[in-house]
């Protein structure tokens, strides 16, 4: 009970240090202005289209992820106990070694400026995984890193929904993969603390709950309809592949127009 009361402070406090990423924070001269001038206050124009500051924050951001969580994953390759441990870590290095290539490319094309070290509270929870040994240490790899990744997750949807820039559209779309397969693969270790995640959420939420009503017990809900199209159309796509439980991550290796990768 010890563990779990100290992991929900813990993610809790990052869900709410982290909360402003979901909406990126922009420096406009005119902030009484409407929500179209000020975006346009923050954008440039590119050959790939309008660059925002909310594109130009995801691009310096899945640069951070990789200057932390890169060797958050080498450390658990290293010195975990668990083979799931491992293999989270595994993916972690894969992951970012190829975001991060992506992300130097993109960067150097739209001449945006990269951080070289993780953020302050970055290197704070490599310090607090580095001081951690045996199971506790497996317990906050898994929950730093998951709680991290969720956090994540939506604002590179909204960048990805928002954009008018195809550079900054492609890489939103390599980091969902990726970002989807390492949720995946830290759940997949059993070390994931759900409690923890679902009160850190509901502690920074203001809104009152939505959806459905409540099952009530003894009384089944009525089923659903399949919902099919029309017998006379014929389709010839299919479900994303991969195994239940996996992420396809699999992609071309960028074009390194500016010679970033020497």
């Amino acid at each position: 009970m010890r563990r779990i009361n100290g992991t929900t402070v813990l993610i809790a406090a990052i869900f709410a240090t982290t909360g402003a990423l979901v909406f990126p924070v922009w420096s406009y001269a005119d902030r009484a202005g409407t929500g179209q001038a000020n975006v346009a206050a923050g954008t440039v124009n590119t050959q790939w289209g309008p660059l925002t500051a909310a594109d130009r924050d995801l691009i310096v951001r899945v640069r951070l992820a990789g200057l932390w969580e890169l060797p958050a994953g080498q450390q658990a390759v290293e010195r975990a106990p668990s083979q799931a441990i491992k293999e989270a870590g595994d993916h972690l290095i894969v992951g970012h070694t190829d975001l991060d290539k992506r992300v130097r490319i993109i960067a150097a094309q739209l001449n945006v400026a990269l951080p070289n070290v993780p953020n302050e509270q970055q290197q704070g929870w490599l310090r607090e995984m580095s001081a951690a040994t045996g199971a506790e240490y497996e317990y906050k790899f898994a929950n730093l890193l998951r709680a991290a990744h969720g956090k994540i997750f939506p604002a590179i949807g909204a960048v990805r929904n928002t954009t008018r820039n195809t550079l900054v559209r492609q890489l939103a779309s390599d980091a969902n993969q990726t970002v989807l397969d390492h949720i995946t693969v830290l759940e997949k270790t059993g070390r994931v603390d759900f409690d923890a995640i679902a009160n850190g959420i509901a502690n920074a939420s203001t809104a009152s709950p939505t959806g459905p009503a409540a099952p009530v017990p003894g009384q089944p809900a009525p089923s659903a309809p399949a919902a099919v199209a029309s017998p006379n159309i014929g389709t010839t796509s299919r479900p994303s592949p991969g195994a239940p439980g996996t992420v396809n991550t699999g992609r071309p290796d960028p074009v390194d127009s500016n010679g970033v990768l020497g």
